[in-house]
């Protein structure tokens, strides 16, 4: 879609815009913020960071071993960040998608996607073993084809993963089938995965996990930033502005936000993303846009839009830009951008023009980490005492609980079929330093929007940054 200037219409439906994230607005749900750590504290693992990737990490450790003492900081509320501002698309790619996972590991994408799948039903069965009230419905994702060259791509992706045993769950729609799902004079194919893919609510996702974690004996502390790691004896020991964590082992699920690894920031830049929610349906504006299956869509570009429906029936649109700052800058000022939700607001109405005169209820945006290769990579640290798992480029609602595996995995030393793998065992290429990181991002994003409007067609720039394993994901 081109960036032409919003209409009227479109800018009028923005007037009435709540500037905050529409999931966090919540305050029947919202649990009660934990106090800060004062003093010291004494535990077998600390987990720093209070989303999803430390969420599960400190709910898996307690399953493993309910004897294990486990402490959790969070520098916020738990699920403030990118955990309870998401679309809420819970998938079962580990790799950011079934064609970047074939391009970067075709040797083990067969056992990446069972691996994956297996995960999504461990999570769907966690949401009902724990009580999660998160909306869980699997009701899969569409990929949307919205130029002609999208729908070969899609044909080809589906013919790929029946080649490989893992297109089962697929279903390419033509266009009258797609828009017999949800109508768009916009849609040309799509492809339905209608087994890899759940749609739930990301923050009530995050408070219920937090609540499962203290029900098994995970102590929370909130407004506790983790500052400084250094090695103690055999311990390490975690500063907070009014104490300290010694443990036996950390795991780091900070994501987006600088780590506390000096080593491992080079390997992941800050980007933000944008969403406006809408004011709910009304029940002819719901059957003139069909719908009625739920399933979360993206279209197929490179600066692509995610759109889902709730179960109150408002729709959530987002994507599009994803602005990264110089220097990986990250700032509450960059959570409102007038410019960016303006256009989101003009896609909308071109997608749906059955939907004139809707009104966008909230818009937010937030940040999001994202590393080379696009999809989560491993490690640790401080011989063997430290792990981390970073870099899912906003499909992590899933993919942290297998993270959270991997870094119990790793700190307790032992090999399993997540740590054989070629995408666990080793890294992406880390970004360069300022300027070049800021120039070289800058064109990427201009050459991503030049293919989006030639047909796909890849510059260049490009196909370099293809060959060497370099990237940034739109």
């Amino acid at each position: 879609m081109s960036d032409a200037v919003a209409s009227p219409a479109a800018l009028r439906s923005l007037a009435d815009a709540q500037p905050v994230p529409f999931w966090l607005d919540d305050p029947a749900h919202r649990p009660t913020a934990r106090p800060a750590l004062v003093g010291e504290e004494r535990c077998d693992l600390l987990v720093v960071g209070g989303g999803y990737s430390g969420l599960w990490t400190a709910l898996l450790a307690k399953e493993r071993d309910p004897r294990r003492d486990v402490v959790l900081v969070e520098s916020e509320e738990v699920g403030w960040a990118a955990s309870g501002r998401n679309g809420g698309f819970c998938a079962a790619s580990l790799t950011h998608g079934f064609g970047n996972g074939l391009a970067r590991w075709p040797d083990e994408i067969a056992q990446l996607e069972r691996l994956g799948q297996r995960n999504l039903d461990a999570i769907e069965e966690a949401v009902a073993r724990y009580d999660l009230d998160c909306d869980f419905e699997r009701t899969g994702e569409i990929s949307v084809a919205t130029e002609p060259h999208q729908v070969a791509e899609l044909e080809e992706w589906a013919h790929e993963a029946r080649e490989r045993g893992v297109g089962e769950g697929l279903t390419f729609l033509d266009e009258s089938a797609l828009r017999a799902e949800v109508d768009s004079p916009t849609f040309l194919a799509g492809l339905w995965d209608r087994t890899g893919v759940a749609m739930l609510n990301p923050a009530r996702m995050a408070w219920g996990l937090k609540r499962a974690c203290e029900q098994a004996g995970v102590r929370v502390y909130e407004h506790t930033p983790a500052t400084r790691l250094e090695t103690r004896g055999a311990e390490v020991a975690a500063a907070t502005p009014y104490g300290r964590v010694r443990a036996r082992h950390v795991a780091l699920g900070t994501n987006a936000f600088p780590s506390l690894l000096r080593r491992v920031r080079p390997f992941v830049v800050p980007v933000y993303d944008y969403a406006l929610m809408t004011e709910p349906l009304s029940d002819e504006q719901h059957a003139a846009l069909g719908w009625h299956n739920r399933q979360g869509l993206g279209d197929s570009a490179n600066h692509f839009h995610y759109f889902r429906i709730t179960p109150d029936k408002r729709v959530l649109w987002g994507g599009y830009d994803v602005l990264y700052h110089y220097g990986s800058r990250i700032s509450r000022e960059y959570h409102q951008r007038p410019e960016t939700f303006a256009k989101l607001a003009q896609h909308f109405f071109r997608c749906f023009p059955q939907l004139e005169g809707l009104r966008f209820s909230h818009r937010w945006g937030g940040a999001i980490d994202t590393c080379s290769r696009f999809s989560p990579f491993f490690g640790t640290a401080m011989e063997g005492r430290v792990s981390y798992a970073l870099g899912y480029t906003g499909l992590g609602v899933g993919a942290t609980r297998f993270g959270a595996e991997v870094m119990l995995d790793l700190l307790a030393g032992r090999g399993t079929e997540r740590t054989a793998l070629e995408m666990v065992r080793k890294k992406p290429l880390p970004f360069p330093p300022e300027p070049v990181r800021w120039a070289g991002i800058g064109i990427t994003q201009w050459s991503l929007a030049r293919s989006d409007a030639q047909a796909g067609r890849r510059n260049l720039w490009l196909k370099a940054m293809d060959k060497v394993g370099m990237g940034f994901d739109s």
